[in-house]
């Protein structure tokens, strides 16, 4: 599951190094806070931060974490997607098509997960719709079973 959160093919940010995406979103809560007139101290003061991590995260050198963009959105009183509005196309169209080229590369490696399968899915779905519980238990023995049996593979048979 972790391996999709991050795809392999992504480059790393190394230390120091600014992401185009989270300097736009340090740009639009520099412009938010400057348009409500509060200070980097004031708004640190709010969340429980020191103004040198608001400076932080609007010169985009600090990653804005999911919970810590919520607060900041409460705060400022706009919404999280406002941070990420008028983000230059190629920003945006960049990032998606390497995380695009990384994802198909992985596919076969996830499709031949049985779990991840579309066969798999369907079967848990439908076994969840049983509602007698008597019977979705008899179905799972009886899936055990087959599962030891040597039945032969040909669908013409």
């Amino acid at each position: 599951m972790d391996e999709l959160a991050k795809p392999a093919g992504l480059p790393k940010k190394k230390p120091g190094e600014t992401s185009p995406i989270d300097i736009h979103v340090g740009a639009r809560l520099r412009q938010r806070r400057t348009l409500l007139g509060m200070s980097q101290g004031k708004l640190g003061d709010s969340v429980g931060l020191t103004f040198q991590q608001i400076q932080k995260y609007e010169r985009g050198t600090n990653r804005i974490g999911a919970s810590r963009l919520y607060d900041l959105s409460r705060v400022l009183d706009v919404s999280i997607a406002y941070f990420f509005e008028e983000m230059p196309d190629e920003i945006s169209e960049q990032r998606y098509k390497s995380i695009n080229k990384q994802l198909s590369n992985d596919v076969s490696a996830f499709e031949t997960d049985e779990i991840t399968r579309r066969e798999t899915l369907e079967l848990v779905r439908n076994y969840y719709k049983v509602s007698n519980p008597l019977v979705r238990k008899r179905l799972f023995e009886l899936a055990k079973v087959l599962a030891t049996q040597n039945i032969p593979t040909d669908e013409n048979t």
